[in-house]
């Protein structure tokens, strides 16, 4: 995946009803959290092999096991066909932050640092805020 100079909001608004409405829920929270740090589109093949659209909220590197530095955001909010994902790449004590929340965040699945869900009637969105003004919090620029 990389960084494109698709416009995030233009994105948001072209979604259909039925999930346009949850996404930018989603992107209003988020950005109030990472107000001052890029919003930007991330698109093409992802990890799994499906080609992704993710609007990518701070910026945040690392280097991968082939010793290549890779960009990427610290916070992703993403239209599956069937659900919403976010990705959550923030680390705290050297695991997933993502982690600390199972069990907290309603009837939602939890991977290593991804969260999916169906529509935000399932998210406990206060624990959610919880969640992206720490993952804020770890990565913000000192």
């Amino acid at each position: 995946m990389e960084r494109t100079d698709t416009d995030p909001d233009r994105y948001i608004a072209q979604l259909p009803d039925d999930i346009g409405g949850d996404i930018a829920e989603l992107d209003e929270r988020i950005s109030r959290f990472f107000s001052g740090a890029p919003k930007s589109m991330w698109e093409g093949r992802f990890w799994g092999g499906s080609d992704q659209k993710i609007i990518g909220y701070g910026d945040s590197s690392y280097t991968n096991a082939s010793g290549k530095d890779v960009q990427w955001f610290v916070v992703g909010l993403a239209a599956q066909k069937n659900y919403i994902s976010v990705y959550v790449n923030a680390v705290d004590d050297g695991s997933y932050l993502l982690q600390q929340y199972k069990g907290r965040l309603g009837k939602v699945k939890i991977g290593s640092a991804s969260l999916g869900f169906t529509s935000l009637d399932v998210l406990d969105l206060d624990v959610f805020d919880e969640l992206i003004e720490r993952a804020r919090a770890l990565t913000a620029p000192s």
